[in-house]
């Protein structure tokens, strides 16, 4: 177990550092520095006024030299200014000398140039309420599905397998913009008369209520269930086929243990992975969600630096979904060996 975690540990390091330089590349393209200068000074500036402010600035610098800043291998720009040094890590509000090196590994993410506050801390606001906004999807959506898997997939072709086989299919079919629009129009407007919940879902950052975070939990949950219900539902089906649980039922154990004691456990096998690709789908499949019931998490934070062209607050949210991604992946792996003692990690 040991050495597989430190293959996969080396490996996951490998791939973040791949794709943090291919992010990175593609949001310092010139165009993008070009926007970022235009909106600090002005945007009626000089081609000529641009270059300087970009020199000024350290952008000006070759590609994987600011990429080694960024990330803290390199020591940070400097640059005199009319008697005053300036830098990447000279912050003229300490009085203190500045470090050599102010990157990802120091724990320096930059500072957002549209919210005027440090990346990290707006990163860490907006995963926290998310993962609020994740835990009570998941907490409804699992459980839900499986249940429904379970029971279609127990009795192939039956009534209960075709209607809940139906239903799940239209819940994935339906996308959450659709969803969402229509439970708000449903349940939080005058217009049906069913004010039963709220429209939006501001006040939720702050204390969630039953009224006020019911409709996004319900419009990512329904959505989701669906998948993850159909996928039960085969694996199930699969299963109850398989000549051990013949050979139980001729045994005589009833239809009841025969589902819980020897088919559930195999038949959870390719649902569980399912279920842990939500973690990342969540984290940023959420931005239609987020948006339309105006909640500030993750999906909003990458909605806005995506759209003001914030280059270190892109470049932070982009580096922790990767992250999320692989260490759902090696969560997943470790999982199967419990779901199934026959698989070993080498």
């Amino acid at each position: 177990m040991l050495r597989f975690l430190a293959k996969r540990l080396a490996n996951m390091v490998v791939t973040a550092l791949c794709l943090t330089i291919v992010v990175f590349f593609l949001t310092n393209l010139a165009p993008n520095l070009e926007k970022i200068a235009k909106s600090e000074a002005g945007s009626r500036i000089s081609d000529e006024e641009v270059a300087s402010w970009l020199e000024k600035n350290g952008y000006a610098s070759p590609m994987l030299v600011r990429y080694g800043e960024w990330l803290g291998v390199v020591p940070g720009w400097t640059r005199e200014e009319n008697g005053v040094l300036r830098g990447r890590c000279i912050d003229p509000d300490i009085d203190a000398p500045a470090p050599e090196y102010c990157g990802v590994l120091q724990g320096d993410w930059g500072t957002s140039t549209v919210f005027k506050a440090p990346v990290l801390e707006i990163v860490g606001r907006g995963l926290a309420l998310t993962g609020k906004l994740m835990f009570w999807v998941m907490l409804v959506m699992v459980p839900g599905a499986l249940i429904v898997g379970v029971l279609a997939g127990m009795r192939e072709g039956s009534r209960t397998d075709r209607g809940l086989s139906a239903a799940s299919i239209l819940t994935t079919a339906t996308p959450e913009y659709v969803s969402g629009v229509v439970f708000i129009a449903v349940f939080a407007s005058s217009a049906v008369g069913l004010r039963w919940f709220n429209g939006s879902a501001t006040s939720a950052m702050d204390e969630a209520t039953f009224a006020n975070f019911t409709l996004p939990v319900m419009t990512i949950a329904l959505y989701g269930m669906g998948y993850i219900a159909r996928m039960t539902r085969a694996s199930m089906t699969e299963v109850m086929t398989a000549q051990y649980i013949r050979t139980a039922r001729l045994k005589g154990v009833s239809f009841r243990n025969v589902v819980l004691r020897h088919a559930l456990r195999n038949a959870l096998i390719a649902p569980f992975t399912v279920i842990m690709l939500q973690v990342p789908w969540l984290l940023n499949g959420v931005v239609i969600v987020e948006t339309l019931f105006n909640y500030k998490g993750f999906g909003w934070t990458l909605v806005e630096a995506a759209g003001n062209n914030d280059i270190e607050l892109l470049l932070a949210v982009s580096v922790v979904s990767v992250i999320v991604v692989l260490i759902t992946q090696l969560i997943s792996d470790i999982g199967y060996v419990y779901l199934n003692p026959r698989i070993r990690i080498t």
